[in-house]
């Protein structure tokens, strides 16, 4: 098994010959058995870069190794949820859970798939096209978990539940990161969504990946600052976003060295950290992550 469920170097992607790109330069790692962030406004890329883990796009540019191999590769390895959860309407649950398990014999688990579906008390007899889209996401889910998957891809899961529900389905989430090891990748805009469940952030903004690595990593590496506006000096420190406000400045920087001594300090919350980068996009960005090594694990 591979030490590294994805890795990116130069990665992109163009639809068309004279279109834009959706997901340009993306270089980072993501170890195995992480529970990784995906997060950036509409048209960051998420969704692109999710779909080229899956095997779904041919990057234009770049290499992009899933679970040390090709995305086509890793595909039985592999389970996605697209963010319009595409089933088919015409069968009913208990007959798309069976096409789940022929589709993959070896690794099915009916009894996670089932789990999955009676938390929402889905009859088994309805069929997919009379589904309310947050049943349709259990579904879908359940699909993806019974498959019992190495790495699990999920675009904007939670959209169409209600917030019991995402409490949930994030505990099922948990428990099969924690029972199983499985790297979870989920992408959402809502950085609130994720930041008690997971422990790693890509950040997309702009078709570019700003921000990768370990949360932990990336918040200690930040600070956020203030003092008195006409005596602060930050320019020997990587300044990520500044105010000014009366005689106060306010910054998030990525201190080079000693600060002075008058100034106020604070680690900024994952929230800040995001918003900060996404309004600032010309803030050099940063990866945490762990070296880039072509590794295996026993």
């Amino acid at each position: 098994m591979s030490d590294t469920a994805l890795e990116a170097t130069g990665l992109g992607k163009r639809f068309g010959r004279r279109g834009g790109w959706a997901l340009r330069d993306a270089a980072f790692r993501l170890p195995a058995g992480r529970v990784c962030a995906l997060v950036g406004p509409n048209g960051a890329g998420k969704s692109t870069l999710l779909a080229l883990a899956a095997g779904l796009l041919p990057p234009t540019e770049g290499r992009l190794t899933v679970l040390g191999g090709t995305p086509a590769g890793a595909r039985a390895r592999v389970g996605f949820v697209a963010q319009d959860k595409p089933l088919y309407p015409q069968l009913t649950v208990a007959e798309t859970l069976r096409m789940g398990a022929d589709l993959n014999p070896e690794r099915w688990d009916a009894a996670t798939a089932e789990q999955v579906v009676a938390g929402g008390d889905l009859d088994p007899r309805s069929r997919i096209r009379s589904l309310s889209g947050g049943q349709r996401t259990r579904v879908a889910l359940a699909l993806a978990l019974g498959k019992r998957p190495e790495l699990l891809l999920l675009d904007e899961p939670m959209a169409d539940l209600d917030p019991l529900a995402r409490h949930e389905l994030m505990g099922t989430l948990m428990a099969e990161a924690a029972q199983y090891g499985t790297t979870i990748v989920m992408s959402s805009h809502v950085v609130a969504e994720l930041e008690d469940s997971c422990d790693h952030l890509l950040l997309a903004g702009s078709g570019r990946i700003r921000l990768a690595g370990e949360i932990d990593d990336l918040l200690a590496a930040h600070l956020r600052v203030s003092g008195a506006a006409e005596s602060t000096d930050l320019s020997a420190h990587t300044v990520v976003e500044s105010r000014v406000t009366g005689r106060q400045l306010t910054a998030l920087i990525r201190p080079a060295g000693p600060l002075p001594g008058d100034l106020r300090t604070s680690v900024p919350s994952l929230e800040e950290l995001v918003l900060a980068h996404l309004r600032n996009p010309g803030a050099p960005a940063l990866s945490a992550a762990p070296a880039v090594t072509q590794g295996s694990a026993a």
